[in-house]
């Protein structure tokens, strides 16, 4: 019977730490001889992290990237490791055993280097490029031309990167018909809410329509605005999954495929193997031999419990949060708390994210907060083991008023005096930051951000946009989805409870300037990650005017999005590298 074991490594790497991720993956590598695996995959680009983006224009961090996969060679005694790099050259070309780094600049891949202690055996470059959404792969590399089939201990395999199995008629459908029993696809995929159940079926169907055992190994952790979710799956000839990683974390999954099975199925199913001369053109079979392994003893490879969509966009949150200040360098945040939702929940995530002595709130009232606010702060702190100040902000507020007094004679209260206070409370947030060094955390959630309900300079001042992509009633589900997770609420029911209100004037309240928020995400939802028209959402059954307005809005805060700070994407459309629209506009 033909056994092959197969390690994946899901692991975390950082964009630009080629060092620390060549050290990650060399403990990996050793980690995975120790299983005795014949072969073991990293994701996607794990040598540089993904998506280095520009810095792939630097000749340099190229070079380094290659000279990085010579250290990893040496590493793989006994086995074969499958390394997601950058290559240089023409795009998938076989150039030599081992990595050369040329002068100057030349044809950059998105490569998978197959590794022994011989150096490279073979060297895929993916052949479809995503050029949407956050992905800009068509801006630094070119596609593959060659396709490399692997011969292992009587096994067929063939290696295709992250975009190449979405689709039916891609690489996978070639290499199975030339004869791969096994796929080893890497994977830099970010999540987005669903994502990891439409992938898990897209992989489903095409390792059934193939006949082939798919292995799926996708990279974890959080950059910059993605975060990565991991879910590394392996999947056999018949679509059944036989091994899933975990959710938001590092693993290491570890499986026996019964490469047999696959010929058995195809000797049934009578599949043929007709290629057209091109893409047969294509292939290069490389035979890799390997020492007789050991005795090994069968493994039971780990099958984790798929999350709930919900509890996804948690740990999304978490992950996000916790990575994006690790791997920046900071060691606290501070968070403007108001005795809302919004910052509550903020406060959540990042004690989730970084435990409560790395967390400081600033509870910053003004002449129109209630005193519920300020029993709220103080609540929300005593449940989260939370350390708070407080900073009244009336004088300042009583300061800027005179200053401006004679300017603004004459005229009325608006939304001016509004501003002010937010602004205040922003340059309060960026002083602490600037003295002790805390990354601040805004608070705005989507809906906020899509009507341009939000102060530039205040409210909006910060590093990191926690819920920026997070829909108010999704802010409110996730808060009562933390409640129910721990012994006790972390959230008090009365911030829950209170009618959103940016307490700005007197009696204020969201609804005042805006549609319910039952009414607006909906619309919000179908006009900004749908791309409906006002005649399509209408016909939803809301009501044109509001529909009208809300678009007019959306248009309209364009340039205050592009001035906010980055935040963690969960929807399937977020703001920025998502969506994309010029400021100075004169479509309506």
């Amino acid at each position: 019977m033909r056994i092959l074991r197969i390690a994946m490594a899901q692991m975390n790497p950082t964009v630009g730490d080629i060092a620390g991720n060549t050290r990650a993956i060399k403990l990996w590598i050793k980690e995975a001889r120790k299983a005795k695996a014949d072969v073991v995959a990293f994701p996607e680009l794990a040598v540089t992290g993904y998506p280095p983006e520009d810095l792939l224009l630097k000749s340099r961090f190229v070079a380094d990237n290659l000279r990085a996969l010579d250290e990893i060679a040496r590493e793989c005694r006994g086995l074969l490791a499958v390394v997601g790099y950058v290559g240089q050259g023409q795009a998938g070309e076989m150039k030599t055993r081992r990595p050369v780094v040329a002068a100057g600049q030349h044809e950059l891949s998105n490569a998978a280097a197959v590794l022994s202690e011989r150096g490279m055996m073979a060297s895929y470059s993916k052949w479809i490029l995503p050029n949407y959404g956050v992905f800009d792969e068509s801006r630094y590399f070119h596609p593959g031309r060659r396709l490399p089939l692997i011969s292992l201990r009587g096994a067929t395999i063939g290696v295709n990167i992250c975009e190449d199995i979405w689709f039916p008629d891609g690489p996978t459908r070639v290499q199975a018909a030339a004869g791969a029993e096994v796929i080893v696809n890497i994977n830099a995929s970010p999540f987005h809410i669903g994502k990891s159940r439409t992938r898990e079926q897209m992989l489903a169907t095409r390792a059934r329509e193939n006949g082939v055992i798919v292995t799926y190994t996708n990279t974890v952790g959080g950059q910059d605005e993605l975060v990565f979710d991991g879910n590394s799956l392996v999947i056999d000839q018949t679509g059944a999954v036989i091994a899933r990683g975990r959710a938001f974390q590092e693993d290491f999954l570890l499986v026996d495929v019964n490469v047999d099975a696959v010929a058995r199925q195809r000797m049934a199913q009578r599949r043929t193997k007709a290629l057209g001369g091109k893409l047969a053109g294509a292939l290069e079979r490389v035979t890799v031999k390997l020492p007789a392994p050991s005795k090994r003893i069968r493994v039971v490879p780990s099958l984790q419990n798929p999350r709930e969509e919900l509890a996804e966009v948690y740990d999304a949150l978490v992950l996000g949060v916790q990575d994006y200040v690790r791997k920046n360098g900071f060691k606290k945040v501070v968070i403007g708390l108001s005795g809302g939702i919004d910052s509550a929940f903020t406060a959540v995530i990042a004690v989730d994210a970084l435990g409560a002595e790395n967390v400081l709130g600033l509870f910053m009232p003004s002449p129109y907060t209630a005193q519920a606010s300020g029993e709220d702060v103080a609540e929300l702190a005593r449940r989260l083991h939370l350390t708070y100040e407080t900073i009244a902000i009336t004088p300042a507020f009583d300061a800027y008023r005179q200053s401006l007094a004679a300017s603004f004679a004459g005229r009325p209260v608006d939304t001016t005096e509004e501003n002010l206070q937010a602004r205040i409370r922003g340059n309060l947030l960026m002083a602490f930051s600037n003295k002790f060094g805390h990354l601040v955390l805004t608070t705005g959630n989507k809906s906020e951000m899509s009507v341009g309900y939000a102060t530039l300079y205040g409210d909006m001042a910060g590093g990191f946009a926690v819920i920026k992509d997070v829909p108010k009633t999704m802010v409110y589900d996730l808060s009562r989805l933390r409640n129910a997770m721990g012994t006790s609420a972390v959230i008090p029911k009365r911030v829950l409870d209170r009618a959103p209100t940016a307490e700005l004037r007197p009696n204020q309240k969201d609804e005042d300037s805006l549609p319910p928020y039952p009414v607006l995400d909906p619309i919000l939802k179908a006009y900004v990650e749908e791309d409906r028209s006002l005649e399509e959402i209408t016909a939803m059954g809301f009501d044109r005017a509001v529909v009208a307005r809300v678009i007019a809005l959306v248009d309209r805060s364009e340039y205050k999005r592009r001035q906010a700070p980055i935040g963690i994407k969960i929807t399937h459309r977020a703001f920025g590298k998502d969506r994309r629209m010029p400021i100075t506009n004169g479509y309506r």
